[in-house]
Formats: structure tokens, C-alpha cells, sequence
């Protein structure tokens, strides 16, 4: 049987995703999970890499502690400099963690079981850990290794790249 044109474009769709994590927010969190999930849930081969703030999402006392990033978010309704005033990030996180129980969208940690069970890679970032003190030790156990980003550039060759 002889392949379509529409099955080989099919087949040069990319099989790898790699999400590079900067950030620890929820709003930048949530996204990246989806997008792990949503893509390992596709068949494809997806790796995550924790880097600077972005190891919050997979630090044992930070992953539950999230906040939401309201400087700068106007989705919130919120003038940008009313961000900066205390306890702000703290109430629209509320408002926005209440509202996900309310749709039954999963936590951050639920997120990160379901994509480790659809078999998303997680990998910690080796020098932004020696900078900031963090230890593997600090890490949740879903995260399946620490590397270099020259390590995770060559696990991602090949592969899709989306920086968060």
C-alpha cells in the first residue's frame, strides 16, 4: 500500500517536545504542563527542563506554594502597579486556585503525576541548582535526572523547542 502525501507530512510532524521552564508562576506553570501532557497524551516524546525559577514547579516545599505572577498580567483586571502592592499576588492566586477547584482542573502537583504517568521526562538544570543551593535532595521524585543544558540541547535535537 503505497503512503499519501497527507501521511507523510503526518509522519514529519514533530515526534519530540521539549519545554525549556524559566518560570515558577502558576500562570507559566499550568501551560507548561498542559502542553507536556497534552503532547505526550498525542504519542509524542516530551522533556521538560527546569531551569531558574522555573525548579520552583519541582522543589518538595515550593511546588504547592506557587503563586500566580500579577505584575504585568492584565487578564486579571488588576492595574500593573496594583501588583506590586503586598499581598496582592496572594489574593489573585486564591481567586484563581478557587476558581480551578471550582472546574476541577488539577493542581500543579496532580498535573505533574499525570504527566510523569503519560511518561514526560523531567529534568532539573545542574548550575542553576549549584546557584541557587538548591540539592537533589530538594527535588520531588518525579524528577527523573539533573543535567546540563548541553545535555538537555542534545536531548533535544531533533525535537520542537518552546521556552516558557
Amino acid at each position: 500500500m503505497e503512503t499519501t502525501t497527507s501521511e507523510k507530512e503526518a509522519q514529519k510532524k514533530v515526534q519530540k517536545l521539549c519545554i525549556i521552564l524559566s518560570k515558577g508562576s502558576l500562570d507559566m506553570v499550568y501551560p507548561a504542563f498542559i502542553l507536556a501532557t497534552t503532547g505526550a497524551a498525542m504519542g509524542m516524546e516530551v522533556h521538560m527542563f527546569f531551569t531558574f525559577w522555573g525548579l520552583d514547579a519541582v522543589v518538595k516545599r515550593k511546588v504547592e506554594n506557587l503563586k500566580i505572577s500579577a505584575v504585568g498580567n492584565p487578564s486579571l483586571g488588576l492595574p500593573s502597579l496594583l501588583g506590586v502592592l503586598p499581598g496582592m499576588s496572594g489574593m489573585v492566586t486564591r481567586m484563581m486556585t478557587k476558581r480551578f477547584k471550582e472546574l476541577k482542573v488539577p493542581t500543579v502537583y496532580e498535573l505533574i503525576k499525570q504527566a510523569k504517568d503519560l511518561g514526560v521526562r523531567l529534568h532539573a538544570c545542574s548550575t542553576t541548582m549549584t546557584a541557587m543551593g538548591i540539592k537533589e535532595s530538594d527535588l520531588i521524585p518525579e524528577v527523573e535526572d539533573v543535567v546540563g543544558a548541553s545535555t538537555f540541547l542534545s536531548i533535544a535535537e531533533g525535537g520542537q523547542v518552546i521556552f516558557i
